[in-house]
């Protein structure tokens, strides 16, 4: 592998980094409480469960498709969807009720978790469908396609 396709490996390992091992890791490590927060928005607990585990597996397969160059602008699209639907989903800033009268409160943390989600999810969307949107017809016709940069780098 040339060192072009070295730097694209670490910047795709830095890119999902944040999902698998770290946060995939935190979930199986802190299972009950994963599922306790997710608790809050779906119930009963075994649906709360089955989003858990949806969500790892998301985590995991979405991961490995972008690392390895496989099927990467699906797992890309599917990551960034996964970003902002946990946005919608569990980053409620407005919930707290506290974001202007208390800079340092639960909204004000949740609005900056909020469009961080947001603006990843846009990232990995933009991955999926190029800088240009070029790629999106092909991800539409054929979303199992592969970049296999690793092997085009080399040239």
């Amino acid at each position: 592998m040339s060192s072009i396709g070295f730097g694209v490996l670490a910047l795709r390992i830095m890119a999902v980094a944040l999902f698998f091992p770290f946060s995939t890791l935190d979930k199986l490590l802190n299972f009950g409480g994963a599922v306790g927060q997710c608790g809050e928005v779906f119930r009963p607990r075994v649906l709360a469960t089955l989003v858990i585990m949806g969500g790892v597996g998301i985590e995991v397969c979405c991961s490995g498709a972008i690392i390895s160059g496989y099927a990467d602008r699906l797992g890309a699209a599917v990551l960034g969807g996964y970003c902002w639907v946990t946005a919608l989903l569990f980053k409620r800033f407005w919930r707290p009720g506290d974001f202007w009268s208390n800079p340092g409160g639960q909204g004000r943390a949740l609005f900056w978790d909020f469009w961080k989600n947001l603006a990843l999810g846009a990232a990995l969307v933009l991955l999926a469908i190029g800088a240009d949107g070029s790629h999106a017809r092909e991800l539409w016709h054929d979303p199992l396609a592969s970049t296999h940069l690793y092997g085009s780098a080399a040239k």
